[in-house]
């Protein structure tokens, strides 16, 4: 992968840190994890809040700072840090901020998912990065088109072909000075009405280069 001038940029476990059922389950798959991201120097592992089901927020926001705090020990040991995904029942940035301000910043930050935020609950993006600005370290980028019923109801698209305001979310990333990666999440598996790889991905690139974004020194 050297050779080719790839990287591992990030090991996107399908940890779920909320449950309690899964937790001596899930400590082992993250501290796992912890020891490739040392291997491939690689720097991030996803992991995502999780479904709190109708447990009170309040109560959830505790239990995955207690949760991500002891995930937080172990890959802090590696040089590794954790990255929450704004995804499932943690899509609000207000939700997630709460977590983050009782977590250790040097183990945990988070993974703009631009895609959920904006459609599933008409977050702005400025909102979101006034909120989670300190602790983005990595996005990943989807377009989709709104369907009738708003919401969860949208269709996956070519990146650029619908309407998630991508070149807005990225000009916003570059002026705040980010420089982490903007990735393509591709969501084939669950959705295989998408095109093929080998049509998404070099149109992924095609649109990012399109957009000349101007990185702060």
């Amino acid at each position: 992968m050297k050779d080719a001038g790839l990287e591992v940029s990030c090991f996107s476990s399908s940890v779920h840190v909320f449950s309690e059922e899964n937790y001596a389950k899930n400590l082992g798959e993250v501290s796992e994890y912890a020891k490739l991201c040392a291997l491939f120097g690689t720097r991030y592992i996803r992991v995502f809040g999780g479904k709190i089901g109708d447990t009170d927020r309040d109560t959830a926001i505790r239990r995955v700072v207690s949760h991500v705090g002891d995930m937080a020990k172990i890959v802090k040991e590696h040089g590794v840090k954790l990255l929450i995904e704004t995804h499932d029942d943690w899509i609000s940035c207000q939700d997630m901020k709460k977590v983050l301000e009782q977590v250790d910043p040097e183990a945990v930050g988070v993974l703009w998912d631009v895609h959920h935020p904006y459609r599933v609950i008409g977050e702005q993006p400025e909102d979101t990065w006034s909120a989670l600005g300190p602790w983005i370290e990595y996005t990943h980028v989807k377009d989709s088109r709104a369907g009738a019923g708003g919401g969860e109801d949208f269709h996956y698209c070519l990146t650029g072909e619908g309407d998630i305001p991508l070149q807005e979310i990225c000009g916003l990333l570059t002026r705040e000075g980010y420089t982490g990666y903007f990735t393509l999440e591709w969501e084939k598996k669950w959705h295989p009405e998408l095109d093929n790889p080998e049509v998404a991905f070099p149109q992924y690139v095609q649109y990012m280069r399109s957009l000349k974004l101007e990185v702060s020194p």
